[in-house]
């Protein structure tokens, strides 16, 4: 009598909402089709959003973003899994704005579009809401990009001072001094652009 045939071994079938982010990222790196791009789907926004908030144009955080991507899907193999993988992926993209930030030496021009404002409530208050919005975003740009990402951070994206660190890969204290720095600078910005005088 012959022995049974060996059944060949199967592969787990790929059913992206069944992989978590970091076995999706580890299936990007063996090779497997569409993993990286079910782990951007999840995620996009988020980075989006990131890049946006970090750089000072849409068109640098669109292309901060790309150059992130980029790395993030070549360097996947790194990832040892210290984090989770929306920090690990918000981290590059944040040092991609940075870089780039870094690079443009040049005077830079305040971009505001109806994308990146909230949709008003009431159409009586459209004006006043966009007023409030673009002085909120040009005083938030006016501050050094270091200082800016920390608070974006910490004050608008919740996360705690640990994790902003570890994040963005400074101190603890040094995230502390940086949003006491920021918050402080951001009143006095505030104070001045809501000043009519001084907008003339």
């Amino acid at each position: 009598m012959r022995p049974p045939r060996p059944v060949a071994y199967r592969e787990r079938s790929f059913i992206p909402d069944e992989y978590t982010d970091v076995e999706l990222l580890r299936a990007h790196v063996r090779g497997q089709r569409h993993a990286f791009a079910e782990l951007l789907r999840r995620h996009n926004d988020h980075l989006w959003q990131t890049a946006l908030r970090t750089s000072y144009t849409r068109e640098d955080a669109a292309d901060s973003l790309q150059d992130a991507l980029l790395s993030a899907h070549r360097t996947a193999g790194s990832f040892r899994g210290e984090a989770e993988v929306r920090s690990w992926l918000h981290a590059i993209v944040v040092n991609a704005c940075l870089d780039r930030i870094r690079r443009n030496k040049t005077k830079r021009t305040f971009s505001f579009t109806p994308e990146t404002m909230p949709e008003p409530k009431d159409d009586r208050d459209a004006m006043a809401e966009l007023e409030t919005s673009m002085v909120i975003d040009r005083a938030l740009f006016s501050l050094p990009p270091e200082q800016r990402t920390a608070l974006v951070a910490v004050d608008v994206e919740g996360y705690s001072v640990a994790e902003a660190a570890a994040l963005l890969g400074v101190a603890e204290g040094t995230i502390k001094s940086r949003c006491a720095r920021a918050r402080q600078r951001l009143q006095q910005r505030l104070e001045f652009l809501r000043d009519p005088g001084n907008r003339r």
